[in-house]
């Protein structure tokens, strides 16, 4: 199914900065006609609202609280896109003494988060036939040591995406799995790998192609892209099919 962002509606969480400004940003400028800018701290977008007016609108939403995204899903019923970016990553090991409690936390909002999102807005996103975007991360394919608690709940939001698409295929509406290698951002300079980032604008560069060609795998930047050669086979003949069961 393509998907051109033209005169679309964007709702996005962790809209502020990272990844999610350079989405705002990006969208803006190719035509998207409106972005809900969902953050925890509705100070953080003052930059952005004064720079886009009218064209984006602030709302204080916290993905682990479920409440507050269904007050923002009933009054954003114009949305056509849902980009689900807001996310937490701790670099931990798997036996550290606080690896169990790491790992609630990054599957609470990496995972519950997204199927807070994916619930609330699912009538909507029906109605405007429209199309659900999640960040996941080249982590969610492979694990690694000191950030195998993020891997984990990464793999296990990935695995939901794939649900998703099955669920919203009938449907018309289109979901994306993004899955970035090394972007320029805060999460790159806590796992150290700033020297070797792309910028993040490559990511909502990918996104617009990918829904535009109707893919459902997007990796943005040159990390991911050697990773992408390797897995490409995989996902062609495993995650895209329609197996039964």
């Amino acid at each position: 199914m393509s998907f051109n962002i033209l005169n679309k509606v964007v709702f996005i969480t962790g809209a502020n900065r990272g990844i999610g400004k350079s989405i705002t940003e990006h969208f803006i400028d190719q035509g998207a006609q409106k972005v809900y800018l969902a953050v925890r701290n509705p100070n953080s977008t003052k930059a952005l609202e004064e720079r886009y007016g009218e064209k984006v609108e602030t709302m204080q939403v916290d993905i682990t609280d479920e409440m507050s995204i269904l007050a923002a899903a009933k009054k954003a019923t114009d949305v056509d896109v849902v980009i689900n970016n807001a996310g937490i990553i701790s670099t931990v090991s798997p036996l550290a003494d606080n690896a169990l409690d790491t790992l609630k936390e990054e599957i609470e909002v990496n995972v519950y988060g997204l199927m807070r999102v994916a619930k609330a807005f699912e009538a909507t996103l029906i109605a405007n036939q429209g199309a659900l975007v999640q960040l996941n991360s080249v982590a969610s394919l492979k694990n690694y040591l000191d950030m195998s608690t993020y891997c984990t709940s990464k793999a296990a939001s990935y695995s939901v995406t794939q649900g998703l698409r099955y669920h919203f295929k009938p449907h018309n509406v289109s979901v994306l799995s993004v899955h970035p290698g090394v972007v320029a951002t805060d999460m790159a300079d806590l796992t150290g790998f700033s020297d070797i980032a792309s910028s993040p604008q490559v990511v909502p560069v990918g996104i617009l192609a990918a829904l535009d060609k109707g893919e459902f795998h997007v990796f943005p930047d040159a990390v991911a892209k050697q990773i992408e050669v390797g897995f490409q086979s995989y996902a062609d003949n495993v995650i895209m099919q329609d197996f039964a069961g």
